[in-house]
């Protein structure tokens, strides 16, 4: 239930604003990377310092800082209080159980969202919230851990390739946002694999561990759909803000992104009908085998009653010297074989009836 419900229970009655870190425990120490750029100009350094950062906040140019686990308050403290982010905000940065919203305000646009991977070894779902403050000429991205789905960006940046380096700040935030929903896709597509090939297995040879897999299935759906429903209202209140932050030509690259956000939850749904299915074809396969079974059974038992019948009146002890009425055949030296003959035809009988009534 990890996936669902965080440890909040330290946060209870601080006061408003307090910076309490919810989420794993780290034991590294926060990275913190910056991206400055222009059409012209270019810079990338990590810093080993908070207040490294600080002199961009007046810059002209396109500034993107980076940091990578959020653990560290005093960190999250210091840069808040010098980019003017309000305590709540920052609250809301180093509580990782936060659910997707926006929040916007005269100087910046505060975002925070999931970002979701797959871990191949675990075989599941995986989430990092992601926090984005948007400011008039910076960005500030503060990631729970290393590692993300913006190193085709960074690459863009780099090499001077698309609009990036020729637009503000608010087409950077987009760009990262939709690496972000792109990624969804891919995390998509894999489910979608996995619940096709369970679908298969499902019809042909049903297990009990398929009924596992069920449930983990439909447990990542709704950790799916928990976390990218909200997106779009994210997506949506970009798209109505009056904020002079976004310009109006990334409007429409902002339209684009509420398209493929509203495909993603669609795909998310569609994978949900096909999960609660699955289950449905689960009980009706197991079903199906348990009556081919019963009905193999009562095939057996039909043709074993008549042979039951003709064995049990040959096997009743009576002596035939004293019984008045003697029973037929007990003497006679082809009985044995007459019995087994009678009961040889009544098999093959009983047999061909079923397979003329489709019943075999």
């Amino acid at each position: 239930m990890s996936k669902f419900i965080k440890k909040v229970s330290k946060t209870i009655g601080l006061a408003p604003g307090s910076l309490v870190y919810v989420g794993e425990k780290e034991l590294k120490k926060p990275r913190i990377s910056i991206i400055d750029y222009d059409q012209e100009n270019f810079q990338e350094k990590e810093v080993k310092q908070v207040e490294e950062c600080f002199p961009f906040k007046e810059s002209t140019t396109i500034t993107w800082i980076n940091i990578d686990g959020i653990h560290d308050t005093d960190i999250i403290s210091r840069i808040g209080k010098h980019f003017d982010v309000h305590h709540l905000i920052l609250e809301d940065i180093v509580n990782t159980s936060q659910r997707p919203k926006i929040e916007e305000s005269e100087k910046y646009i505060f975002i925070v969202l999931k970002m979701l991977y797959f871990d191949e070894k675990e075989d599941e779902t995986k989430a990092e919230q992601v926090s984005i403050i948007l400011g008039s000429n910076c960005i500030i991205s503060f990631q729970e851990r290393e590692g993300d789905v913006f190193n085709p960006i960074r690459e863009r940046i780099r090499n001077n390739k698309g609009r990036i380096r020729k637009s503000g700040a608010d087409y950077l935030a987009y760009v990262l946002l939709d690496a972000i929903v792109d990624n969804y896709f891919i995390i998509l597509e894999k489910i979608g694999e996995k619940i096709e090939g369970m679908e298969d297995e499902l019809v042909a040879h049903p297990t009990p561990e398929n009924l596992q897999t069920i449930q983990n299935l439909k447990r990542d759906m709704i950790f799916l759909r928990k976390s990218v429903w909200p997106l779009r209202e994210i997506i949506s209140g970009l798209q109505r803000t009056d904020s002079d932050l976004i310009q109006d030509s990334t409007a429409i690259y902002m339209r684009d992104l509420h398209d493929h956000t509203i495909q993603v939850i669609d795909t998310i749904e569609s994978l949900r009908d096909m999960v609660s299915g699955m289950l449905d074809i689960y009980m009706s396969s197991i079903s199906n085998k348990m009556n081919e079974v019963m009905k193999v059974l009562t095939i057996i038992a039909t043709i074993f009653i008549p042979i039951t019948f003709v064995a049990g009146i040959y096997g009743m002890n009576f002596d035939p010297s004293i019984s008045k009425l003697n029973m037929p055949e007990l003497g006679w030296p082809f009985g044995y074989i007459f019995a087994w003959g009678i009961m040889i035809m009544i098999t093959i009988g009983m047999v061909t009836y079923f397979k003329k009534k489709r019943w075999l």
